[in-house]
């Protein structure tokens, strides 16, 4: 059953989803024709989830891979919140950036907000995957942890690892 929460007036879904690459590496994935972001997420106890995002400027709807539960429907809400940063009050920046003609474009089009992951782990290390080497080697570093190590979900799709899978691979890994 689909899902849906309300976004701040300054929010565009678009523009945060393409904010940089992060809708391209998995477990995230785009779809540009429908503008509808997919999601694996990991649900700790539970089994994971794939959750199907589409968005305006006033909403989210949010569709899961099956059925939840209210505390686990819940806790979709809050990554999906944080993974948009829709808690985050961006008026002071909107005010500063309208006051730049070069830059005016990001308030009027609800630029600024950043696509991140539902934890800093996952940030950080897609960070390092990054780092010193071409976008492909990354896509294809991030693609092979989410495969190799992530837990899947009843769809197929498959969670970024968790700091303990990671570590129970040898380092030759």
């Amino acid at each position: 059953m689909p899902h849906s929460i309300s976004t701040p007036r300054d929010f565009s879904f678009k523009r945060t989803v393409l904010s940089h690459g992060w809708a391209e590496l998995p477990p995230f994935s785009v779809d540009r024709d429908t503008w509808t972001l997919k999601r694996v997420l990991d649900l700790d106890q539970s089994p994971p989830v794939t959750v199907t995002i589409n968005g305006t400027r006033r909403a989210l709807l949010i569709r899961t891979s099956r059925p939840l539960g209210q505390r686990a429907t819940k806790r979709v809400e809050r990554q999906v919140r944080h993974m948009l940063r829709l808690d985050d009050d961006l008026r002071g920046f909107y005010r500063t950036m309208s006051t730049a003609p070069d830059f005016a474009w990001i308030t009027e089009q609800g630029a600024g907000r950043l696509l991140r992951s539902p934890t800093v782990f996952e940030d950080l290390v897609k960070m390092i995957c990054t780092t010193n080497c071409s976008w492909s080697l990354t896509e294809k570093m991030v693609k092979g942890l989410v495969q190799n190590l992530g837990r899947e979900a009843s769809d197929g799709g498959k969670t970024f690892p968790t700091p303990e899978a990671m570590a129970r691979r040898p380092l030759r890994f």
